[in-house]
């Protein structure tokens, strides 16, 4: 069967990734064309448009990026229809890929969408526009299944693929080595795979690591950019960077600084306290504080539905706070943090999100 998927986040080009995987063992005909990224392209098919080339963070930064953003919509309708796919997979990306699925629906193609938009955050009413568009709704969230249920929808919780990715996860032993790190604890500091986010965020990181000398700081770099990126931010510190090896990373860190996001859930998982973080255009968190209508932002707060870790958001997203906190979850907020971190794991269930609905989908369709 031909499957077109749409991810346009690094999240989303993992997930998608594990999907492509698991429908390769059950379908021998499997074919794939995506917008996505490298992990997705790893696993064969057409990688039509990288997401580094569409994600972008904020209203204005969305506002003043429009006409590209349209014309990857325009393309992306444009491909679709001419690869004529038995299904078109959207996973999360709700901006675009919502309106891909009105589009898709309307020229009677199949629509899966895997990580539900959350509009159980803002703007509830979307539900209605899901329900017209979507045929399949796979939710990784727990609570999302009675919040459709109260308008009436029917979805399909499948645990969280971040499961699956840490499963398919080997510890390389010789990660200090092979970065030549030193012996000292690492902290690991997270900033984001978009541009605009690590502008933001980067900076408020980096301010606070020549307070903490005992420790080692080591920065995830993400994979759509390369060392000549992050060495403006960096400047004198001797601060390395690691590319495609956050799961290494998380797992020999002692502590971790992290910009909210998939990475705050996929930190706590691999048990490493962590501070949040979280800063943009001020006129775009503006207008997302009068939408958003929700306690959290970071997604270990929201399942546990209460502060478990700190976030610092806008303007106390600053060296003062941050080195507070950071002095908490290596002391006396450590264990606490730890506990709650065991808790959260056993409400997220068990791996095998991305089979379960590759199983679902391969068995809808050949119905």
């Amino acid at each position: 069967m031909k499957y077109y998927l749409v991810a346009g986040e690094a999240s989303g080009d993992l997930h998608g990734a594990n999907l492509i995987k698991t429908f390769k063992d059950i379908d021998p005909k499997a074919d794939f064309r995506y917008f996505g990224g490298h992990l997705m392209q790893t696993e064969g098919g057409t990688l039509v448009k990288h997401y580094a080339e569409m994600a972008y963070m904020g209203f204005l930064e969305v506002l003043f990026n429009l006409n590209i953003i349209l014309k990857n919509i325009k393309n992306c309708k444009a491909d679709i229809l001419a690869y004529q796919p038995d299904v078109l997979i959207l996973i999360d990306f709700p901006g675009f890929n919502l309106k891909i699925a009105k589009f898709a629906k309307k020229n009677k193609l199949k629509v899966c969408y895997y990580i539900s938009p959350k509009v159980w955050a803002w703007n509830s009413k979307r539900v209605l526009k899901i329900k017209r568009d979507v045929d399949k709704l796979f939710c990784i969230l727990p609570f999302e299944v009675d919040f459709y249920k109260n308008w009436g929808m029917q979805v399909t919780y499948v645990g969280n693929p971040l499961l699956d990715a840490m499963n398919n996860f080997y510890p390389n032993s010789n990660f200090n080595a092979d970065n030549q790190l030193s012996t000292k604890k690492i902290i690991a500091l997270l900033p984001g795979s978009r541009k605009q986010e690590i502008d933001y965020i980067l900076p408020v990181m980096l301010s606070v690591t020549s307070q903490f000398t005992q420790y080692q700081f080591v920065i995830a770099g993400a994979p759509s950019f390369s060392i000549d990126f992050y060495l403006p931010y960096v400047g004198h510190k001797n601060i390395p960077v690691v590319f495609n090896q956050t799961y290494d990373l998380l797992n020999n860190a002692h502590a971790a600084l992290v910009t909210s996001g998939t990475a705050t859930l996929e930190t706590a998982l691999f048990k490493v306290p962590q501070v949040v973080l979280y800063k943009g255009n001020i006129i775009s968190i503006a207008i997302a504080r009068l939408l958003v209508k929700i306690k959290f932002i970071s997604l270990v707060n929201l399942i546990m539905d209460k502060e478990i870790v700190k976030e610092l958001l806008q303007n106390n997203c600053n060296t003062t706070l941050l080195k507070t906190e950071l002095s908490h979850i290596l002391g006396n907020k450590r264990q606490t943090m730890l506990d709650n971190y065991t808790r959260l794991a056993s409400l997220m269930g068990k791996a095998g999100a991305s089979e379960r609905v590759a199983h679902s989908v391969y068995g809808w369709l050949a119905n």
